[in-house]
Order: C-alpha cells, then structure tokens, then sequence
C-alpha cells in the first residue's frame, strides 16, 4: 500500500503548476497565454517578473526535493520505493501535470531538486555550472542545457568511482528529458532568435 501511496504523492507534487497557480493567484493572469506558452520558472520570469518568477523556481525545486524525501519519512519507509525514483516520478508530473491538463514546464528546477533532495553537492556543482553559462551567454536554455551535460559527467564519473549506478541511470534520465524538452530552443539558438536575459 504504502508503494502506491508513495508513487501517487511523487506525481501529484510534481503536477503542482507553480506557475499557473501563482500568476491566476496574484497577478490574474494565465502564463500559458504570454511568452513562450510554458508553465515553467522561465516563462514566469518573462511575464509575472523577478518575484514570481523566483518563487516558482523555489517552489519547483522543491517539488523535486519533497517527492525525493517521501520514502524516508517514518510513516512511508517500507514502501520500497527508492528516493530517486520518486523524485524521477515528481519530474515526470511536473512535465505532464493533471492539475494543468498535462502540459507542463521543461523539467530543469524540479531536476534540480530531485538531486538536492539526493546529493546535495551535485546540486551545488549544477548551480554553479548553470549560473556561469547564463552570466557567458544570457541564455536560461543554454545554461539549464549545459548544466544537464555537467549532470551527465558528474554522475557518469561518480558511477565509475563509487558504484552508484542507480545516481547515473537517473542523472542520465534527467539530463535527455531537460535537452528533449529544449528542442525549440536549440532550433532559436541555432537561428540565433533565442531571447537573452538582461539581469546578470
């Protein structure tokens, strides 16, 4: 029973529409309609502004983080369900979420969080990563690429030296649905029409 339980939380945080609920809560507005369409941190950055779009990211972070931790709690800890394969099932909803008919963001915060929640110094190494390709190039997408990339080494490296091959698989996994969810994107990057921020 309690698999299940874990396995229906996992979904159901990762298909919380923070974005969609924050800007119809406070700014009466419907991110799907403006920008890019996306449900993501991105886009709400681009149409609600810096504070909603900050507190989206945190809270898609932690979407990731919640559903990585629901098998430790006291109460759900024979449910033999593994951390990481909650948190994978999180991105998952968070991609295709039941509260926002489906249609959800690209997956990078709540990937995020699945690792922070996991192994926090792979988080540290990725912000860092994506923080630089964005100060270098002004691109969200390049950087939440390239630090998918920096995500693939670090847990294939990490597989390697210490046998965590479950880490890698997920890792792996993470990285090809953040860059498959970025397809338009390297189509604009290519043209050179991808939009640049303005703030770093």
């Amino acid at each position: 029973m309690n698999t299940a339980i874990v396995i229906i939380l996992a979904y159901l945080i990762g298909s919380i529409p923070s974005g969609l609920w924050i800007g119809q809560l406070f700014y009466k507005t419907d991110i799907r309609q403006h920008g890019s369409g996306n449900l993501g941190a991105t886009n709400t950055f681009r149409v609600l502004g810096k504070k909603a779009g900050a507190v989206v990211t945190v809270m898609d972070i932690l979407k990731g983080t919640l559903a990585t931790l629901l098998p430790t709690f006291a109460i759900l800890s024979n449910s033999h369900v593994h951390p990481l394969v909650a948190g994978v099932i999180a991105v998952v909803g968070h991609m295709f979420p039941i509260f926002a008919k489906f249609r959800g963001g690209k997956a990078v915060a709540t990937s995020a969080g699945v690792l922070l929640g996991y192994h926090w110094p792979i988080f540290v190494i990725l912000l860092i990563a994506f923080l630089l390709c964005l100060k270098a190039f002004k691109m969200v997408s390049l950087a939440s690429m390239f630090a998918a990339v920096v995500a693939f080494i670090y847990g294939l490296t990490y597989a390697v030296l210490d046998q965590e091959y479950l880490l890698f698989a997920v890792v792996t996994a993470l990285a090809t649905f953040v860059i498959y969810r970025h397809r338009a994107n390297i189509k604009r990057i290519k043209e050179g029409t991808e939009p640049k921020v303005t703030w770093i």
